[in-house]
């Protein structure tokens, strides 16, 4: 017995299996349909942490003026939590209406790489987006300079997909410790990866992501995750930005910095306080350790020689 399978039904499959594939017009139509942002922000949090999510609303979301072209999202896991955190969460949301919960997960240091991965997928189904940039609760971003950035590399008039952060190519894989990965068999090193700290993702490599959410590999550290699931990818850019100071650690203050990753609640207060008045992050600039320019020409193992005069 033959079957036929409907042409809108092998089109539409098709074009969440390839994100570079042109969509069917039934499926363009839904995305039509979706509301419609230049930026969508997932910011990594817990249930405890409102104090940390009221700091970041009053500082550097705290500009208006983007309204229309961003919106942002707190990604708190709400499986198992005690009664009172689900009603204080709940009456955040009401009064915020900026909460992303997940009620399949458990907010852990060992449900990262899920969190990413569902928070992903959820804003893939309810959004419709030009980038999506994903950040830590306790990372603090120039928004309007992510924005225009945005519109500089698009201007080029590129085709390719933006995977943009501050990568490493050279991270040896972890066999002790939170972060270890038991069942890394690729290579002794992991595939390069933009730190978790901040990065971008242009729409496709989400939808990308998403829709093979139920196949891909999860390890450990999200961020590697990402890296490991859009290596395979053609047409993708991946943009080395040491102004992205993502790291497990803060590499120090720089007025150059468009991200900066490890604040505290009171480190993101004078920031906002000395941005507003001077026009600069940092009231003194100070390097902790050195930085790096990424070199894709070299192995792995050379790619990423940390060197001084680099914010």
């Amino acid at each position: 017995m033959i079957f036929f399978v409907p042409v809108v039904l092998i089109l539409i499959f098709l074009c969440a299996r390839y994100p570079a594939r042109e969509c069917s017009p039934d499926e363009q139509a839904i995305l039509d349909s979706k509301p419609k942002y230049r930026l969508i922000i997932l910011i990594l949090s817990n249930p405890d942490n409102l104090e940390r999510r009221d700091t970041i609303r009053k500082t550097w979301l705290a500009d208006r003026g983007h309204d229309a072209m961003m919106r942002h999202f707190f990604v708190v896991g709400t499986q198992d939590i005690l009664p009172e955190q689900r009603n204080t969460l709940q009456s955040e949301k009401e009064k915020f209406d900026d909460l992303l919960l997940l009620p399949r997960l458990q907010d852990s240091y060992g449900t990262l790489t899920k969190k990413v991965l569902y928070a992903l997928k959820g804003i893939h189904e309810r959004y419709n987006f030009d980038f999506l940039l994903k950040c830590d609760d306790d990372s603090y971003v120039l928004v309007h300079k992510i924005l225009k950035e945005l519109d500089r590399w698009q201007n080029k008039g590129t085709r390719r997909e933006l995977y943009w952060g501050f990568f490493n190519g050279r991270a040896q894989v972890k066999r002790s410790g939170p972060w270890k990965e038991m069942d890394w068999i690729l290579c002794d090193y992991y595939l390069p990866y933009a730190l978790g700290g901040g990065y971008v993702l242009s729409y496709n490599l989400v939808k990308f992501i998403a829709n093979n959410a139920d196949i891909l590999k999860l390890q450990n550290s999200e961020d590697i995750s990402v890296g490991l699931w859009l290596a395979p990818l053609a047409n993708i850019e991946r943009k080395h930005d040491v102004r992205f100071d993502t790291e497990y650690r803060s590499r120090g203050c720089s007025n150059q910095y468009i991200i900066t990753h490890k604040q505290t609640i009171q480190s993101m207060r004078s920031m906002y306080e000395y941005y507003q008045a001077s026009g600069a992050l940092c009231s003194k600039e100070v390097r902790n350790r050195m930085s790096y320019q990424y070199n894709w020409t070299a192995p792995p193992s050379q790619c990423c020689n940390r060197q001084s005069g680099i914010p």
